[in-house]
């Protein structure tokens, strides 16, 4: 099958969100399994020079944008049996960072026509074209016709997914003709009008072949206003050819038995090393050195719904158990003024880290003992599976992707990967909390046990490579 994926990131080109590691490790994943699998995005300038150097170039072409025919050259790569296409145009993307500018529609909308029109002139024929979130969500929409006008396009089927729904590219009617190109008919209750504006998520669901969202327990959700920030209603419309697939975690890159990063390497069968990983990180993060208390984490956006309203409120709670804490992250002014001020109320028991940091999250991942994920939402995550793959067991919420890969522990079978809570409440994540570090002290066999259970436990991308290749079958009739 050949098969076309386009996202606006692509781990490890540029990255940043959990889009880039679907975009960087899913098409790898196909291409195993034996597709004809291509890659294209746009060539950002933080793309470094390393990448650029590995590039061949291909051609380059005028897009038909509205009445706009900018330039595009294609640039070509060959990386672990995947070909990537690099959009170039230096007007659009050769900016200070990836998102956030003013111009943010048009620049998605020309990747959005560079991916229609690069099959035609580099001759290749797809069978699906696989589109993320909204800066692709034209795509779909412009093959209703372009399927008719491109022969490379004549049997190419398109699969969309929601990474997440709160990006939703909403802009001003008046976009519609000069700058998407689209005749007014477009502008409808089943296709883009969306309270009187363009809702280009909305589109993109209405016009492609299949949808698919990062989790199962998240497409369910989708189906509640709470989740679908006002798309319910549309959910609800097109609920026949959605469906959640888990995202899975590039096993090789996160292993803790060949993982460079980490003071010492260590695996289910021969734990050891996990020992020495913790006590690097209690040096690191400024912890008292006790290797008999357990260490609690959390890397992540302090931001609102990842849960931090819960935490910040916990916080004197988390400090009265035997139990050490360090957070690891930025974001929003409050959270990160709260960590800090637990930080200085609670030396060398409370750790607060605001800031980014690869190397650090490396030591957390290898070190901690628990991860903290209280998220409000989350379509899928990847933290918690990073987590266990090291042995770290998860305290989530039981939302999302959070609920489809921890198994909650069973204290009568020992089955479980981790420890869960169902409501927004911080009296049932402090007793999730409360049960899990008791268990620590209490249990040592049982606790082992459980990080067995989730070091092996498998969130490679070859599971969710067959799910998506299903999805394709499904779509193409094959």
């Amino acid at each position: 099958m050949n098969i076309l994926f386009a996202s606006s990131e692509v781990a490890p080109f540029i990255k940043t969100g959990g889009l880039a590691d679907v975009a960087g490790s899913l098409p790898q994943a196909l291409a195993k399994l034996g597709h004809d699998v291509r890659v294209i995005l746009p060539l950002y300038e933080k793309i470094g020079q390393e990448w650029r150097d590995q590039m061949d170039y291909r051609m380059n072409f005028h897009v038909h944008l509205a009445w706009r025919t900018p330039y595009c050259g294609i640039f070509e790569m060959h990386r672990d049996g995947v070909i990537y296409y690099f959009v170039d145009n230096e007007y659009y993307f050769k900016r200070w960072d990836v998102y956030g500018h003013y111009d943010d529609a048009e620049r998605y909308a020309f990747f959005s026509r560079a991916v229609i029109e690069t099959p035609g002139h580099v001759g290749f024929f797809p069978d699906v074209i696989h589109c993320n979130d909204w800066q692709t969500a034209l795509v779909p929409i412009y093959l209703l016709d372009e399927r008719q006008r491109v022969p490379e396009l004549r049997n190419a089927k398109s699969v969309f997914t929601i990474h997440n729904i709160e990006y939703q590219g909403r802009y001003g009617r008046e976009l519609l003709e000069d700058l998407f190109g689209l005749p007014g008919s477009y502008f409808h209750e089943r296709m883009l009008s969306f309270y009187g504006d363009i809702n280009l998520m909305k589109g993109a669901i209405y016009a492609a072949d299949y949808v698919t969202t990062v989790s199962p327990t998240y497409a369910e959700e989708l189906r509640y206003s709470f989740y679908a920030h006002n798309l319910d209603g549309v959910i609800a419309d097109n609920q026949h050819k959605i469906r959640g697939i888990l995202n899975g975690i590039d096993d090789a890159r996160y292993d803790p038995q060949n993982d460079g990063g980490l003071a010492k390497t260590f695996s289910a069968k021969q734990p050891a090393g996990k020992k020495v990983c913790k006590a690097k990180l209690q040096e690191m993060a400024g912890l008292e050195q006790n290797p008999d208390v357990p260490v609690i984490a959390c890397v992540s956006r302090l931001v609102s719904h990842k849960g931090f309203d819960l935490v910040v409120d916990a916080i004197h709670d988390i400090m009265g158990l035997d139990a050490q804490m360090v957070v690891l992250g930025t974001g929003e002014w409050r959270y990160e003024e709260a960590f800090r001020h637990a930080a200085w109320q609670y030396p060398g028991r409370f750790s607060a880290q605001i800031m980014y940091s690869d190397a650090f999250s490396t030591a957390i991942y290898g070190g901690a003992d628990l991860f903290l994920m209280p998220s409000v939402s989350e379509p899928c995550g990847l933290s918690q599976m990073i987590a266990m793959r090291y042995g770290t067991l998860p305290v989530v919420r039981e939302t999302g992707g959070l609920r489809d890969s921890v198994q909650p522990w069973n204290q009568f079978t020992g089955e479980g990967t981790g420890f869960t809570f169902t409501n927004i409440d911080k009296g049932d994540m402090m007793w999730v909390l409360r049960q899990a570090v008791e268990l620590y002290h209490g249990d040592s066999k049982a606790w082992k046990k459980l990080q067995k259970n989730a070091m092996t436990t498998d969130f490679s991308w070859a599971r969710s490579a067959k799910d998506y290749e299903g999805v394709y079958g499904w779509v193409t009739g094959t």
